[in-house]
């Protein structure tokens, strides 16, 4: 018997424009090894947490969202869970050839293509890359990234055109669930943005959702 490949996710969302060209889904990992100072995801980076899925479950997942053009990769650190998320990618073009991908890192394209198979076979598969530790001390309100640092690099020639377009920001999206809660994605383009944001939500009696539900 195969062995059935798993992942743990900390989020995901069916729908954003926030985080990549057109409309996406997104996938937040969980776990990163990196500790980037003013991380504004840090309930993403202990490996302990999160939901673990089988890959064929997310990619019922993704297969059954209808209007998204691809998926985005986030975390926590996806090139520590390369592996799967190659075969998740895989799986889903079998039933739609033209998803696209494209995936956060706190490591350099550079490093990532000296890394192991896994991690460059995930790079095979993705369109594009955003690159490269958040570095509190360059922000700057970019498009889909944090810091002056971090590139956008196109991979294929499908978003070759993203580096000729306006590098401001795309700003964040807020979703609120039936039973109150509020998630929010997006880059913020200013510090002390999440801070600031639970506490007015707190005020008018919503939380904060940072998690993936667990099913019963």
């Amino acid at each position: 018997m195969a062995e059935v490949t798993r992942l743990s996710v900390a989020r995901r969302l069916d729908r954003c424009t926030v985080l990549g060209p057109g409309t996406r889904a997104v996938i937040w990992v969980q776990g990163c090894p990196l500790r980037c100072g003013g991380c504004v995801a840090s309930e993403t980076l202990p490996f302990e947490g999160g939901t673990v899925h089988t890959v064929a479950e997310l990619a019922d997942w993704l297969d059954g969202l209808p209007g998204i053009e691809g998926v985005t990769l986030s975390g926590g650190e996806p090139f520590s869970q390369a592996a799967g998320l190659a075969e998740l990618l895989d799986t889903v073009r079998e039933r739609r050839p033209g998803f696209s991908a494209m995936a956060y890192s706190g490591f350099r394209h550079e490093a990532l293509l000296r890394g192991g198979p896994d991690r460059r076979a995930l790079l095979r598969r993705l369109d594009l890359l955003v690159d490269g530790p958040y570095v509190a001390s360059r922000r700057h309100g970019l498009r889909w990234r944090g810091s002056s640092n971090q590139r956008v690099i196109a991979l294929t020639g499908r978003y070759a055109h993203v580096g000729a377009e306006p590098d401001s920001s795309a700003g964040v999206e807020l979703s609120v669930e039936a039973d109150g809660s509020v998630s929010w994605a997006g880059v913020p383009p200013t510090p002390g943005f999440r801070e600031g944001l639970e506490e007015r939500l707190a005020e008018r009696g919503f939380v904060l959702r940072t998690e993936e539900r667990r099913e019963a």
